[in-house]
């Protein structure tokens, strides 16, 4: 089982549309494959045609924005109901003030002598509802201020840097409640890019157990080797089903492309194993 349940399409912050991350996937030999873009529901019915006419099994999927102690964490919906209402209007309510959020990135860019980034960014997406830091990312490669786009969050984009812009996002609970109603699995997306202590993470896994949440992302596109290992140990002393994707979102960015990423421990219960 080549799964790979974590990837973006141009309905978030993704390069390509979600027909066309369908394709790429199965070129590079998944089976099972989930598109789930932050806080949107709106590729699922072009991704689902797409998988099914490629022969691949699919779950639908999103990728829930939350704050939780001052950060944000990502939340995946697995399996979900994607025309569930009371989802579909708690994602609405999650992507609202992203555009504003986008005008003051722009504005605190332009602060450090980098103009024109809220335009820019607009550039690289359809909808500026959606606009997110991936896109200013982007734009700051394109016009040579960095290297890469992981490069620009380390150096203008991530927590405490010249151009970050703290949002709130959903609440924890919110996001585990709206998943779990519409049928789905809540699954924490790559643990390792959380800057929490170790008394911080107990916390997290403690409550995200106590909603009702039972799986993390153990392999995935944004953790190190050591963080696969890592998160193994975690999810075997909670107890926690594991998930895998590449966290794919387009050619040149992130560490591994769709399918690429090596298989989950053997001793793990993969997450996809109740609805197969």
């Amino acid at each position: 089982m080549n799964a790979d349940l974590h990837c973006h399409s141009t309905v978030s912050d993704g390069q390509f549309a979600p027909a066309e991350v369908a394709a790429r996937a199965h070129a590079n030999g998944v089976t099972l494959w989930s598109l789930t873009d932050h806080d949107q529901l709106g590729g699922q019915k072009e991704a689902r045609a797409a998988a099914e006419a490629l022969g691949m099994d699919y779950l639908s999927g999103v990728e829930i924005s939350v704050t939780w102690a001052s950060r944000t964490v990502h939340i995946v919906g697995m399996n979900v109901d994607a025309e569930n209402e009371a989802l579909q209007k708690g994602l609405e309510c999650t992507r609202n003030g992203r555009a504003a959020r986008g005008v003051a990135i722009g504005e605190a860019l332009a602060a450090v002598g980098i103009p024109n980034c809220y335009e820019g960014a607009l550039r690289f997406t359809d909808d500026p509802d959606m606009i997110s830091r991936t896109h200013f990312a982007r734009f700051l490669v394109e016009a040579g201020y960095a290297q890469s786009t992981s490069d620009v969050f380390a150096r203008y984009l991530g927590d405490g840097k010249p151009g970050f812009v703290g949002h709130r996002w959903a609440k924890l609970a919110d996001a585990v409640k709206w998943i779990r109603d519409a049928g789905g699995e809540p699954i924490i997306a790559h643990p390792g890019r959380y800057d929490y202590t170790p008394v911080e993470f107990a916390a997290l896994f403690d409550e995200f157990i106590q909603l009702g949440g039972h799986a993390i992302e153990v392999v995935t596109g944004s953790h190190t080797p050591d963080q696969y290992r890592e998160y193994a140990d975690v999810a075997r002393r909670y107890g926690f089903e594991a998930s895998r994707g590449s966290d794919f979102h387009g050619t040149g960015e992130g560490r591994v492309d769709l399918g690429q990423l090596p298989p989950l421990p053997g001793d793990l219960t993969p997450v996809w194993e109740r609805w197969l």
